[in-house]
């Protein structure tokens, strides 16, 4: 009787897959006549030969050699048994970490100039952050038939047949599954040094794309901000608009102005002597007119390549890609990335953006405010108890405590002690994570393997970290907490990692909610979890408007292939005018807002901003499992889980699959239960 991995038996019976690709220089003679080779020298079963065989065929080229060529390295390099298959893995695991570890930790380092401070500005900074080790991996990979033995022996499965069968499957037959999703492609290295060359070029162009509020002033002439105070676009000007919730006295004069950059920074009709923070100029974003040495005048000098034109150079190159891929890049990022479908995804997001709880959410909001809603309440922050504190009290606090970023580093183990991870553990994680000051608003880097470091990077300035960069510093080391322990505490190094970047968001945001707890400050209010709750729904109610937009504008370039930028930027104008009319203007009572289109993820990592409101619901499901628990043993186990599909991966970790049900349900119990009768923003 022939032997087989028992779990394939049952997804092979129920579909075998086609080749991947037109055009293969393999005949379906050579193909049979090659299964049945393969069949009579292999314990494997017939399903799993067959689809190795034809999914390596499908890749198979005439570089590669002819058909009598692929028959014999069939022969030659399909393992004989499961023994073999085994050893085979795990060379490949040994193999690849060292090859993606050591590229990744080149590239950066190569980066640092551009993103970190501390350095002096070069001309060839650019150019050596755009330098990828990886750019020729699959190419060389293809050229030296590593590629086809992968193919042979670890065929690729589909989302379907992951969703469908994954529950049966042991951590080794997860890891060969995870090792058949890394060629399912062939796209030449050509093809993907362009996407790191724009990748790089639209972050550099983000990076230093900074408003300077102290030159910046209001329709009436008034000036808010009288010190220096340069806010990256968008995250800067988002949390300054937040902070304001906290100021009794000019906060809605504030968010007023800073709703005025944003809508500048959407049309892309910032003067580019405000970007490069001239400070001889002053800036009323309202009427775009700028003084110079107390004359006024009206800038027609703008930044010489658009944020449109960056998006449109995203497009152009995953676009290129397509033609070696079966599928496009808005399939690629959600079913091979996310492993959930856009369409799913989508209606994900349309249940809560529609449901009536949104009403009452607002509502409370208004009250809370004492006024109507304005459009930039979409960033209403006054669920959170800091959205209470004096931002100057925190800002303080945080740099009497973090100095610099060192300071922080060395707190990092008291952070997650605080957090019920034990010392033993905690030291472990902390000594795999290094801390960054960095030019941009932070972000956190995994380790590709085991001997390297995950990287945090946030804001610090010359004086100190402010509540700012604290704040998203502990966002980024949750992070890192994932990053370290779903790499070293895995069963296979293919199963490192989690099913996608939604989930390791969930464990960031649920970081990032302790900020207050962590740094000492005790706010007593018997609403705490209410309040949370409606924090989590208000922050999903805003991200799915902005993904929503994300993914209709990649949709819309799809079907207008040769547009300009000047006409995907009306394109994405539209877009955000028409998520917003059906899903906010019910709530906020005015139409035709743009501001759903503000996001710079949009213009530097494309489709990723679906992430953020998944992460939401998971961090809610998260959350509210580990009340009454461990956190720092919950939070090992679950992230040791590795690499399996969403649903999978919520049903162990949590008991349940990815919904936003539980989250609608207590978003409307607590919208009944919170008082409306906090400290209030006075009218203007």
């Amino acid at each position: 009787m022939r032997k087989h991995l028992p779990f394939f038996v049952l997804a092979l019976f129920m579909i075998v897959q086609s080749p991947l690709f037109a055009g293969s220089n393999i005949q379906m003679s050579t193909i049979d006549q090659t299964i049945r080779a393969v069949r009579s020298i292999s314990s494997m079963s017939d399903a799993l030969v067959e689809r190795g065989v034809k999914q390596a065929a499908a890749l198979w080229n005439d570089k590669d050699g002819t058909q009598q060529d692929f028959q014999k390295f069939c022969k030659e390099y399909y393992c004989k048994d499961l023994n073999e298959k085994t050893a085979l893995f795990n060379r490949i695991c040994d193999n690849f970490e060292v090859i993606y570890g050591h590229n990744h930790r080149i590239s950066i380092e190569l980066m640092r100039p551009e993103q970190l401070t501390g350095y002096e500005a070069t001309s060839v900074d650019q150019l050596f952050g755009a330098y990828s080790g990886m750019a020729h991996f699959q190419e060389d990979m293809f050229n030296s038939k590593l590629a086809f033995v992968v193919i042979l022996n670890f065929p690729h499965f589909t989302l379907k047949e992951k969703q469908r069968n994954g529950h049966r499957w042991s951590d080794l037959e997860w890891g060969f599954v995870r090792l058949g999703d890394v060629f399912t492609s062939r796209v030449p290295s050509s093809v993907e040094q362009r996407i790191a060359n724009v990748s790089t070029a639209a972050n550099a162009y983000i990076d230093n794309f900074n408003i300077n509020m102290k030159q910046v002033g209001s329709y009436h002439n008034e000036f808010f901000w009288y010190s220096s105070l340069p806010l990256i676009s968008h995250w800067g000007l988002r949390d300054e608009l937040k902070a304001a919730y906290a100021d009794p006295t000019h906060g809605i004069d504030k968010q007023e102005v800073l709703y005025d950059v944003m809508k500048r920074v959407i049309k892309d009709e910032v003067p580019l002597d405000v970007v490069k923070q001239d400070m001889s100029y002053k800036w009323y974003p309202s009427t775009n007119q700028i003084m110079l040495n107390g004359i006024q005048i009206l800038s027609d000098e703008r930044n010489p390549k658009s944020r449109y034109q960056f998006l449109l150079d995203f497009f152009r190159a995953e676009k290129a890609a397509d033609e070696y891929c079966s599928n496009n890049f808005i399939q690629r990022k959600f079913e091979e990335e996310y492993e959930i479908s856009v369409e799913d995804a989508e209606a994900l997001f349309v249940e809560l953006l529609s449901s009536p709880v949104v009403g009452d959410v607002a509502n409370l909001i208004s009250k809370r405010l004492g006024r109507k809603l304005q459009p930039f309440d979409i960033w209403y922050d006054g669920f959170k108890s800091r959205g209470v504190l004096d931002q100057g009290t925190l800002d303080r606090m945080v740099k009497e405590k973090y100095p610099n970023k060192e300071a922080f580093a060395a707190d990092l183990p008291n952070i997650l002690q605080k957090m019920g991870f034990d010392q033993t553990k905690a030291k472990f994680i902390c000594d795999h994570v290094a801390v960054d000051a960095s030019v941009g608003a932070g972000h956190a880097i995994e380790a590709k393997m085991r001997d390297d470091k995950a990287v945090l990077r946030t804001r610090v300035g010359s004086d100190g970290m402010d509540y700012k960069g604290y704040n998203i510093g502990v966002h980024e080391f949750g992070h890192n907490v994932e990053q370290t322990i779903s790499l070293h505490d895995v069963p296979n190094y293919f199963l490192a990692g989690v099913p996608n970047t939604a989930f390791t968001e969930a464990l960031a945001f649920t970081f990032q909610g302790k900020d207050l707890e962590l740094l000492g400050v005790d706010v007593d209010d018997p609403d705490a979890e209410d309040l949370k709750t409606l924090d989590i729904f208000w922050n999903c109610y805003e991200i799915m408007g902005v993904s929503l937009v994300d993914i209709r504008t990649w949709q819309w370039l799809y079907n207008n292939p040769n547009a300009d930028a000047n006409q995907l930027k009306n394109a994405v104008m539209t877009i955000a005018k028409q998520v917003w009319n059906q899903y906010y203007a019910p709530v906020f009572k005015t139409e035709d807002e743009l501001i759903l289109a503000v996001y710079s993820h949009a213009i530097i990592d494309p489709l990723y901003l679906p992430a953020y409101p998944i992460g939401h619901i998971i961090d809610f499901q998260l959350e509210n499992f580990l009340k009454g628990k461990n956190m720092g043993d919950e939070v090992t186990r679950i992230y040791k889980l590795g690499r399996l599909n969403p649903d999978l991966w919520m049903e162990r970790a949590v008991g349940e699959k990815v919904s936003v049900q539980a989250l609608l349900q207590q978003t409307e119990k607590a919208a009944k239960n919170v008082s409306s009768k906090p400290k209030k923003t006075p009218k203007k």
